[in-house]
């Protein structure tokens, strides 16, 4: 990933100026909510995504710095959002944004930031970027309906949860690559191709932050360990163990879900049968899997720098430790 990121700085400092830009121009609360967020860190794959397909296509307008910026702006709002469902105290390291400035102005920059995203897609001229803007926002809010749904749900099985994951995350990875390609005017095979890829590449992402809620330190992944857990979230770590566990654990970690705050002994519980199971071991090979087979989605397009990069991009996803 710093392979990519090391060559695409220029456009990358060029979308920051942009976001920065955007959150400049609305009311204040509006630029510090942002700017606690840009601050943060976050390591722009999405807008990484859209830049290296739309090269991998030959476009090298000026349009591109915009919609990757875009496509950051949407994550941001659905991250303020979702840490208000989730009562979450913790982005990625830092204190977030709903508990520094309340769950109102939380919900309503990340409204600002939706309305920002499609008018700044119209603006851009095409109405088919505006189209997969949209849809991808509502594939995004689907997913976390569902995931608020599945709460708890022992009986959660792969399948079930693999739709959350494309709704919630891959759907945006999903649309950053297939935008870069309507920038270029290549539709057809090559951006369906390079919205395959984006796919299998965003449900490899989740899949590995799954493994870090269980594994990470807080200092490395940005957020509480066992965060996830203890909101009653099942991630296929523990989906796997639950799959091939003894019908009475299935029933003590069902107990156990069933209160928002479960003693240690309990927490050790759940991770020990993940580790019995080898839920991590499972997790990691299922996205290592997704990761190939996005590759294979970009064998169609001729050997050229930015395809390098989108696979070590890829690639580097696998070594994930935050």
């Amino acid at each position: 990933m710093e392979r990519a990121a090391g060559w695409l700085k220029d456009d990358l400092a060029r979308v920051q100026l942009f976001l920065q830009g955007v959150l400049a121009a609305g009311a204040p609360l509006i630029g510090q909510v942002g700017e606690h967020l840009l601050g943060s860190g976050g390591k722009r794959i999405r807008p990484m995504l859209l830049l290296l397909s739309a090269r991998l296509c030959g476009y090298r307008g000026e349009a591109r710095i915009a919609l990757a910026g875009v496509v950051e702006l949407l994550h941001m709002a659905t991250l303020l959002h979702d840490d208000v469902v989730d009562e979450a105290a913790v982005r990625r390291g830092r204190v977030s944004a709903n508990v520094t400035w309340g769950n109102q102005a939380a919900v309503l920059v990340g409204d600002y930031l939706f309305a920002r995203c499609f008018s700044l897609a119209v603006a851009a001229g095409d109405l088919r970027l505006a189209e997969v803007l949209a849809s991808t926002a509502g594939r995004m809010a689907e997913g976390e309906v569902l995931q608020l749904m599945n709460r708890r749900d022992v009986q959660l099985d792969e399948g079930r949860y693999l739709d959350v994951v494309i709704g919630k995350t891959a759907a945006l990875f999903s649309a950053a690559c297939r935008l870069g390609a309507i920038l270029a005017a290549r539709g057809g095979a090559d951006e369906e191709s390079l919205a395959a890829f984006g796919l299998r590449l965003g449900m490899a992402f989740q899949l590995l932050d799954d493994v870090l809620d269980y594994v990470a330190a807080e200092a490395d992944s940005g957020k509480l360990p066992c965060h996830d857990l203890a909101e009653g979230k099942l991630t296929l770590p523990l989906i796997h163990a639950l799959r091939c566990c003894r019908p009475a654990d299935r029933q003590r970690v069902a107990e156990i879900l069933t209160r928002r705050h479960f003693e240690e002994s309990e927490r050790r519980f759940i991770i020990g049968l993940i580790l019995q199971h080898d839920g991590i071991g499972y997790t990691r090979r299922r996205a290592r899997q997704m990761v190939q087979e996005g590759r294979e989605h970009l064998a169609g397009f001729a050997a050229d720098p930015s395809r390098d990069a989108l696979e070590e991009l890829a690639d580097s996803l696998l070594a994930r430790r935050g």
